[in-house]
C-alpha cells in the first residue's frame, strides 16, 4: 500500500474514462503515424530486406523526433525569459536558506575546539621525527617551539 490513499469508484471511473479515450485517439492516430516498439534490430530476412527495415525504423524515429520538436519549439526568447525566471526563482529560496544556516551556525551550534595543554598519549603518537629542527614538535605547535628554542639556547 505504501503509505498512499485507496482511490474511490469515481476516481476509479475517470481514470478508465481518460484510458479509453486515450486509446481511441491513439488507434485513430496510428493510421497516420508508426507506433513506437521496442524492437531495435530487424526481423531475420535477407540482406536487402533486414537493411530496408533498419533504415524505415530509423526514418520513423527521425519523423517522430521531428513531431516531437515542431510541436514543443518555442521561440529563443521565451527560453531567455523562462531561464532568468528560473534564476529569479533560485535566488529568492536560496538566499534566505543560506543566511539563515549561518545565523543557526553562528548562534545555535556550539563550536568544540582542540582542548588547550598537553594532549593524551594515545593523542600524541609519533613514529618518527620531524623533518626540522625541534624534531619533537609539530609545525603549528607554537609553546612547543618556544620551548625547544629555549633548550636549544641554554
Amino acid at each position: 500500500w505504501c503509505g498512499q490513499p485507496l482511490l474511490t469508484t469515481t476516481n476509479n471511473s475517470i481514470m478508465f474514462a481518460a484510458r479509453a479515450a486515450t486509446r481511441s485517439i491513439a488507434r485513430q492516430g496510428a493510421t497516420t503515424v508508426q507506433r513506437r516498439s521496442n524492437q531495435t534490430v530487424p526481423r531475420l530476412g535477407t540482406q536487402a530486406e533486414m537493411e530496408a527495415e533498419a533504415i524505415a525504423q530509423l526514418r520513423a524515429r527521425v519523423r517522430r523526433q521531428k513531431e516531437i520538436m515542431d510541436a514543443t519549439e518555442h521561440s529563443t526568447e521565451e527560453e531567455v525569459q523562462e531561464m532568468w525566471k528560473w534564476v529569479k526563482i533560485s535566488a529568492v529560496v536560496a538566499t534566505p536558506v543560506c543566511v539563515l544556516s549561518v545565523l543557526k551556525d553562528i548562534f545555535l551550534v556550539d563550536h568544540v575546539h582542540r582542548p588547550h595543554g598537553p594532549l593524551p598519549d594515545y593523542m600524541n603518537i609519533q613514529v618518527k621525527e620531524f623533518p626540522w629542527e625541534c624534531e619533537t614538535c609539530a609545525l603549528f605547535d607554537l609553546d612547543c617551539w618556544k620551548k625547544c628554542r629555549a633548550e636549544q639556547g641554554n
